[in-house]
């Protein structure tokens, strides 16, 4: 028998990655170029604080709300794929079981072998073997969780709102502006590091991207609310 080798991949991680992520830097970017597009039209400490803080509350909440209804229809669609193959393989096993080797004669098999793994899959599980290789969906189950992802999102959303509302509540008005900025983009420079180890993506890049984006929502909304001198 070969020797096996430990081998570490972090692709598992996407899902719930990719909504925390999501979820933290859109609630640093949000919250802080609110801040700031307010706090440039010369509103009072206490009128800034109050639309930070019902940013973070229609943010979270709106984060909740997309993230569910967006992977809900995942869902939708997954379950529903899978209840059509389930009704196929039920009327023709046969035509599914070709289907697969064909499927596996693309990937580079050659006929016999092929065959042979159609049959060898479809007797072990016929729908996990479908739903894996035609659809591209790895569980029988569905792979989607929109529960999950709305949670995620609203509680790192709100994390991340909390991160440049503190400084209001921390800095002296005369600093508040300058502060905010320097602290979310160094908050989203560490936010795109830490995403960037997790998933075992490039740091430097990742980081780069994040706090790029960030220093161009508040420069741009901190100038709409220069302009305009009214809270955006």
């Amino acid at each position: 028998m070969p020797t096996l080798h430990s081998e570490r991949h972090r692709s598992h991680r996407i899902g719930w990655l990719r909504a925390a992520v999501l979820g933290a830097n859109d609630g640093i970017i949000s919250t802080a170029s609110l801040i700031v597009g307010i706090a440039a039209s010369q509103a009072s400490r206490d009128e800034i604080l109050l639309a930070g803080i019902a940013g973070l509350v229609a943010g979270s909440l709106s984060m909740a709300a997309g993230e569910y209804v967006s992977v809900s229809s995942q869902a939708d669609t997954e379950q529903a794929d899978l209840a059509r193959e389930r009704k196929e393989l039920a009327e023709d096993r046969h035509y599914e079981q070709n289907e697969l080797t064909r499927i596996y004669i693309l990937r580079g098999l050659d006929p016999v072998l092929a065959e042979q793994v159609a049959v060898q899959l479809m007797k072990h599980d016929a729908l996990g073997a479908h739903a894996r290789d035609e659809l591209g969906i790895f569980s029988a189950a569905g792979t989607a969780r929109p529960v999950q992802a709305a949670v995620t999102s609203a509680a790192t959303f709100a994390a991340g709102s909390l991160l440049p509302l503190s400084i209001i509540l921390l800095m002296p008005a005369r600093n508040l502006v300058l502060t905010v900025v320097l602290a979310s983009l160094f908050f989203l420079t560490l936010l795109g590091t830490v995403a960037a180890y997790t998933g075992g993506s490039g740091i430097v890049k990742s980081a780069f991207r994040v706090t790029f984006w960030g220093a161009l929502a508040m420069g741009l909304t901190g100038a709409v609310g220069s302009w305009f001198g009214t809270a955006i």
